[in-house]
């Protein structure tokens, strides 16, 4: 068998990947995250998990025309679709094209009545979660997906050990359904990764997204942590919140002291 040309290696890498459509942010990767993986997105709070989170599923529909499932842990769907009005982004009418499933996991955990199509009513039964994605990647065929915020998940659970293999399961169960995927995680100390020292080893991939005070002004800044089975930036890179969302800057560098 001939050997392939460069031009079709470039293409065969560019169909396994998933384009997030954040502009600068898939040229620090590639092209995009690796199909059918999920990936992990820490930083503290204010430093934008969310929007990276729903601009990944936004374009995924408007741009790359990939339905996609969010999971909504620590905000009510209804602030959701609220606040990223701002950005231009009607996810109400994307869910009304049945482009979009959003689960509303955050008003039964606090106790408040929901009146979403999708409800977690038993908050953080992984095996109820779990049946209602596959339910619902059946009935919209969707291909990218969003868990905001495993944190709530893992003090729901607090022991280490049950939570790293209640996200393992979740995280296998997402790639096996075709699902590209990402994890957001609250931290509170950015040199660690994870918030319960076990987020990181049930993805195959960890973004960090620092929100750090510099002098009198804090600056927003990313890094690609690690991405197994793909070459990616080993710099930080500076990235701001515009009217239109997140845009990175893959060629300026952070330089910390």
């Amino acid at each position: 068998m001939a050997m392939m040309n460069k031009q079709q290696k470039t293409e065969k890498n560019n169909s396994k990947r998933v384009p997030t459509g954040i502009v600068g942010f898939d040229e620090l990767c590639g092209g995009g995250l690796i199909k059918n993986r999920t990936y992990l997105v820490s930083g503290a709070a204010g430093a934008g998990k969310t929007i990276f989170g729903l601009q990944y599923i936004y374009n995924g529909i408007t741009k790359f025309g990939e339905n996609g499932i969010y999971i909504a842990t620590e905000e009510r769907p209804e602030q959701l679709r609220e606040n990223v009005k701002k950005f231009g982004w009607d996810l109400e009418a994307l869910e009304e094209e049945g482009k979009l499933a959003i689960i509303d996991a955050c008003s039964t955990k606090i106790g408040i009545p929901s009146h979403e199509k999708y409800v977690d009513v038993r908050p953080f039964d992984m095996r109820s979660m779990m049946d209602q994605i596959i339910a619902i990647q059946d009935t919209i065929d969707a291909k990218r997906a969003v868990v905001d915020g495993t944190t709530s998940i893992g003090f729901y659970l607090q022991d280490p050990a049950k939570i790293r293999v209640e996200l393992l399961k979740l995280s296998t169960t997402l790639e096996i359904l075709g699902l590209t995927s990402l994890m957001t995680c609250e931290i509170l100390d950015e040199s660690n990764p994870s918030r319960f020292g076990v987020e990181v080893f049930v993805t195959e991939g960890t973004i960090l997204m620092y929100y750090k005070r510099t002098n009198s002004v804090r600056v927003r800044s990313i890094e690609i942590f690690k991405m197994r089975g793909s070459d990616h930036s080993k710099n930080i890179h500076p990235y701001d919140i515009t009217p239109t969302g997140i845009v990175v800057h893959p060629h300026e560098e952070v330089y910390t002291a």
